[in-house]
């Protein structure tokens, strides 16, 4: 972690020393799973909204449409996301230059509209476990897409990865037809899309981070998706579904756990945690959700689906296992925003 300390003198010059911080693994790994649990919590949370299941307290909620919700969700998300950013930075502080505006509203669109609607379209087509396992078989997608293109050499854990995915989705999406245990079609294209919105989205997001903070670059990519949800469904027709009370208070809770919990929680781990091991920290979220939306909505799958399931986690964890470990005495340095 670096911080930079300012010292002011009679010329009003800004001294900067930077001082350097020994990051905590332990908590790292704490702020990650909460940021996974939450997100856990989130796609049974969805899987209620679209079903119309009971909510904690024996009161149950009108289904709501997938759309709505990941229209709302970006929606909140970019309205709070800003008021914070311009509260504590101001607003010279967000501005990007025009040559980059393009790029985070195709990130916006293409990325987190396309991945967050279709996942929940798979989540209320078919169930948690599906849905959520096979979005993130993305990483896989990254990795093919990168060898296919020279960027990248396979390396023998990669290879591994794919060898346990692929029959890993085949048993989960019942590609041999056990005859007891039917996926619905477009539940599971709206799974494969959403993986492949997230792969574009982490491959395309690579050189945009690297000149903008993660807040900044959320703030422009939240508010493009909110803007092409406004367009697709514009505000009267959100309005004329005369959603009661306690739906716009679900989704305004939704929000926040499903994007503003989690983020802030997932920003916080990786000032302690280098990007790999977070990523292998974030593979804890599948199996939150899987085991909410076991104890909250009662959703069992069977020997088959949960034998792909497993594969498909473990080639999660060996695409993302660092083919390297850093030396024990280096230390690394996250700007403090």
């Amino acid at each position: 972690m670096l911080r930079l300390i300012r010292f002011p003198s009679r010329r009003s010059i800004a001294i900067s020393i930077p001082v350097y911080r020994k990051p905590r693994p332990l908590r790292g790994y704490l702020y990650i799973g909460a940021a996974s649990f939450l997100w856990g919590v989130a796609a049974t949370m969805g899987r209620a909204a679209f079903t119309g299941r009971l909510l904690p307290g024996g009161e149950a909620i009108a289904a709501i449409d997938p759309l709505i919700l990941s229209q709302t969700r970006t929606g909140f998300t970019f309205l709070v996301l800003f008021a914070a950013l311009v509260w504590r930075r101001g607003w010279a502080s967000l501005g990007v230059p025009r040559r980059d505006l393009a790029w985070l509203a195709v990130l916006g669109v293409a990325g987190l509209a396309a991945s967050n609607f279709t996942y929940y379209v798979a989540i209320q087509r078919t169930n948690v476990a599906t849905a959520i396992i096979l979005q993130y078989t993305a990483p896989i997608w990254v990795l093919l897409y990168l060898a296919l293109r020279g960027t990248q050499k396979p390396k023998p854990q990669q290879v591994a990865a794919v060898g346990l995915a692929l029959p890993g989705i085949a048993l989960l999406i019942d590609l041999f037809g056990a005859g007891q245990f039917r996926m619905d079609r477009l539940g599971i294209a709206a799974a494969m899309l959403s993986a492949f919105a997230f792969a574009f989205y982490n491959v395309s997001a690579h050189g945009v981070l690297a000149r903008y903070d993660r807040w900044r670059v959320l703030l422009y990519v939240t508010g493009s998706a909110a803007l092409f949800w406004t367009l697709v469904n514009p505000p009267w027709n959100v309005l004329a579904g005369n959603y009661s009370p306690r739906q716009w208070t679900f989704m305004a809770v939704f929000a926040v756990v499903s994007a503003l919990g989690p983020f802030a929680f997932y920003a916080a781990g990786l000032q302690h945690l280098d990007p790999a091991r977070a990523m292998i920290a974030a593979c804890m979220e599948p199996v939150f959700a899987i085991l909410l939306a076991s104890i909250a909505l009662g959703e069992v799958i069977g020997p088959m689906q949960l034998a792909g399931g497993l594969l498909v986690l473990g080639a999660i964890v060996v695409v993302e296992w660092p083919g390297r470990r850093k030396p024990s005495g280096e230390v690394a340095m996250e700007p403090l925003e």
